[in-house]
């Protein structure tokens, strides 16, 4: 039994879905048509026969009424003919009061039995004059029993009649069961079919452009399989924009890298001649190198942090945010001497605290003070504020960094925190355009959030909100 179970386990699993489905709702169309004809071809036999014995019993009746008195005799005998009424025939119980005549119908023991009383009324089908006949034995009163016969071939020809209809009916519904089975699978799992044809040229062109084509509808009104199809289609928009985002990315590194590693490649070949170069060549190539070295280490280090999907949290800190930025406008004073930084904190957030990773807040803020401190014209003040609202501890934080540089123009604003992204304006400048999309990286680990406008009057400004709750 296992076996057999092993082996139908075994052929669903090599059949194609639509194929099982199309079975499936064969089989199930088929096997209720079956039932129906079965259950028809039972209730056309039972009434049948049942008309036939209600006839038999109208005949037994007049027949005991116009024969109340009579003695074992044979009362009709012309039921050999359709048209003839029933052959009718009263028996003794004791076979000793037969009459001379012999009898039309069979009379057995249990004609005899009725007779004498000691066996209920009966129907029974019989042979006689090379037809069938069905009989119906009565008590007749006194001893006797009254046989009451009807031919029954014209009901047994309708019943194969009926039989032989509802077989082709039948038939004809199990065809029809295969036809709307297949059509039904194949209309149902039309969109299942477009998804695994979409899925396997994907897989075989690598190309994450193509869609599966739903059908018309309110989005509200769709089925399982269309919602999983529009889910799918989902699912390759996100991959679409992922491949686009990475193959952006590798060439915008490796345009950003080329640059740099030109110039390092020029000043290597300079310096492998230093002996045709004066001191001061010497040096200056030699600054050089290590500059573009530096550069080039820190944007590859940077190409590996914003290539994580999510950023590192091992060891979460409660970090006093205001103590931070005092440290890290510190440390951009010293950085960018010819750029004034001032720093504002508001009521509650000096012991406003926040749970994350002490050393990436401090890349997330250094980002936006280098940017702000880039733009910024000498002289001209980078505005730090910290705010705090409610108790500055459950409630919401907000840091601000400010310059009064040329501001983002409106088509460069979508963009910002796009990596490697740099406007006009900005294409002068050092830099290799990752700092800003690493800050927004580390604020969302941080669960807040990193924002850029037009401050008011000119300039830029870059907002930090962070969450109650923190990551």
């Amino acid at each position: 039994m296992s076996g057999v179970r092993r082996l139908g386990a075994r052929w669903r699993r090599r059949r194609p879905l639509r194929t099982r489905l199309a079975l499936a709702a064969s089989a199930a169309v088929a096997l209720v048509a079956v039932g129906v004809c079965a259950a028809a071809f039972f209730v056309i036999r039972y009434e049948l026969l049942h008309q036939l014995d209600l006839s038999l019993t109208q005949s037994a009746t007049r027949v005991v009424q116009e024969n109340r008195g009579e003695g074992p005799q044979i009362i009709a005998g012309e039921c050999r003919f359709l048209s003839a009424p029933a052959c009718a025939q009263v028996v003794p119980a004791d076979p000793a009061a037969d009459p001379e005549a012999a009898y039309l119908l069979p009379v057995s023991a249990p004609v005899r039995e009725v007779a004498a009383g000691t066996r209920a009324p009966y129907f029974s089908n019989v042979t006689r004059f090379g037809h069938s006949l069905r009989m119906l034995t009565t008590p007749f009163g006194d001893g006797r029993a009254l046989q009451v016969a009807l031919r029954a071939d014209p009901v047994e020809r309708g019943v194969r009649q009926a039989a032989v209809l509802l077989a082709a009916v039948g038939g004809a519904g199990v065809l029809l069961a295969g036809l709307l089975g297949y059509a039904v699978s194949r209309t149902g799992l039309a969109p299942v079919a477009r998804l695994t044809s979409t899925a396997e040229r994907i897989a075989a062109t690598r190309d994450p452009r193509h869609r599966i084509e739903l059908p018309p509808g309110p989005p509200g009104r769709q089925d399982e399989v269309t919602r999983l199809a529009a889910s799918f289609n989902t699912m390759l928009g996100e991959l679409e924009q992922s491949v686009s985002a990475q193959r952006r990315l590798v060439a915008d590194a490796s345009h950003e890298l080329r640059t740099p590693l030109t110039a390092l490649r020029t000043n290597a070949e300079l310096l492998a001649r230093a002996d045709r170069l004066t001191p001061a060549q010497r040096e200056r190539a030699s600054g050089a190198l290590g500059r573009q070295i530096r550069e080039v280490t820190g944007l590859v280090n940077d190409l590996i942090e914003l290539a994580r999907d999510e950023e590192p949290l091992p060891l979460l800190e409660e970090v006093r945010i205001a103590e931070l930025a005092e440290q890290m406008v510190a440390m951009a004073r010293t950085h960018w001497p010819r750029v004034p930084f001032e720093l504002e904190t508001g009521p509650g957030a000096a012991e406003a605290v926040r749970p994350g990773v002490p050393a990436r807040l401090a890349r997330l803020l250094t980002n936006l003070l280098d940017n702000a401190a880039k733009f910024s014209p000498p002289d001209a003040p980078v505005e730090v504020a910290l705010t705090a609202y409610g108790d500055g501890s459950g409630d919401g934080l907000e840091l601000t960094v400010r310059d009064h540089g040329p501001g983002i123009a409106p088509e460069d604003l979508p963009y910002v925190f796009d990596r490697f992204y740099r406007a006009e304006a900005a294409r002068a400048l050092p830099g290799s355009g990752l700092g800003l999309a690493m800050a927004r990286q580390i604020a969302r680990a941080h669960g807040a959030e990193l924002t850029a406008s037009a401050a008011p009057g000119g300039g830029a400004l870059f907002t930090v909100v962070f969450g109650g709750e923190g990551p």
